[in-house]
């Protein structure tokens, strides 16, 4: 019975998430780790990928201490897509990081967003329901996302195991750069939840 109802669950989650996929994605300004305004439709004609993170959660750890999200970052941003790391942990939460600690944290692992954003407020990441840390949005260059999910499909993956996972925002990114519909456009994002 328990897992008919996780996979009701996950189907009705999996089904909200998808309605937004083809939809106009919607504009923010946020403040960035060094307290400059980032507005998302200054990067019109890009694409841009959105990464909800919080370092306190063990799914994110194991992203960045493998290197799986650092080097998705370099990857796709020497390919010009813009990549917004976005922490939405309400400024209220004891996992609240302050900008100087969240650089210092991005810096150690070695990550390269074009740049990584304060929501204290967490008025962006409701925005987007964004549900996980991490999860993940990308949006073409006429504004419109195009998948919103999961990073992967190997939701608990050991460290070493993780760069053998199906990446699903590498994969929508490069059959739309090729002029591909994106095959798998929705999936239901894992993670710890967003400390509204």
């Amino acid at each position: 019975m328990k897992q008919i109802v996780l996979a009701l669950m996950l189907a009705t989650a999996s089904t909200a998430w998808a309605q937004k996929v083809g939809q106009p994605a919607p504009d923010f300004s946020v403040p960035d780790v060094q307290g400059k305004a980032v507005k998302l439709s200054d990067y019109k004609g890009k694409y841009v990928v959105l990464e909800w993170t919080n370092p306190e959660c063990p799914y994110v750890r194991r992203h960045y201490n493998s290197g799986n999200m650092p080097t998705l970052q370099k990857e796709l941003g020497a390919k010009d897509v813009v990549w917004l790391t976005v922490n939405s942990t309400n400024q209220s939460s004891s996992e609240f990081k302050s900008p100087q600690d969240m650089a210092k944290w991005m810096a150690e692992k070695g990550a390269s967003p074009k740049a990584t954003l304060i929501d204290k407020d967490s008025k962006v990441g409701k925005l987007y329901d964004a549900r996980t840390t991490p999860h993940m949005y990308v949006i073409d260059p006429q504004g419109k996302l195009i998948y919103a999910g999961a990073i992967d499909d190997k939701r608990w993956a050991t460290e070493a195991s993780t760069k053998s996972a199906n990446n699903h925002v590498r994969a929508a990114v490069g059959e739309a750069m090729a002029g591909k519909p994106v095959s798998v456009a929705a999936t239901s994002p894992y993670g710890c939840t967003v400390k509204y």
